[in-house]
């Protein structure tokens, strides 16, 4: 998956030394302030601009435009098996989660919302997911 680099290249490293302040429930890590973003990794962050360079996945046919984010093996490993479905369809730019609030829904509700675009989705879902995702990338609340 492509993406512009948004933090410093030692982010891995440093990651061991603040893990106890994840935010995020489940196996993702997320904590606001996050020391490893670079100022301009902030910017592009906060406006969806690091996701851009995705839409050559999209465009290679290995994600999709709508659909869950694609999720690191180490984390899916840690996934509940009824998580596992949110895996049947190609990861997406967008889905649920990223319109409906992303680094405020708990880890559990993220997977729930991803099962639910699974089993619901159809056309009309992914046109409006779509619209809603221009205001998300505009600039978001919740982004970070």
């Amino acid at each position: 998956m492509y993406k512009f680099r948004s933090m410093v290249v030692n982010a891995e490293e440093l990651k061991s030394k603040i893990s106890s302040k994840n935010e995020m429930d489940g196996p993702m890590f997320k904590i606001k302030n996050d020391p490893r973003i670079t100022k301009v990794g902030a910017f592009i962050r906060k406006t969806s601009l690091d996701e851009l360079p995705q839409l050559i996945n999209v465009i290679k046919g290995e994600m999709s435009i709508v659909g869950p984010r694609p999720s690191l093996a180490k984390e899916v490993e840690k996934f509940e098996p009824w998580m596992l479905r949110r895996l049947e369809v190609k990861p997406g730019l967008t889905c649920y989660w990223q319109v409906q609030g992303r680094n405020s829904i708990s880890f559990v509700d993220w997977m729930k919302l991803d099962v639910k675009y699974v089993e619901d989705r159809n056309l009309i879902i992914d046109m409006v997911l779509i619209l809603k995702t221009f205001k998300v990338f505009l600039g978001d609340k919740n982004a970070s």
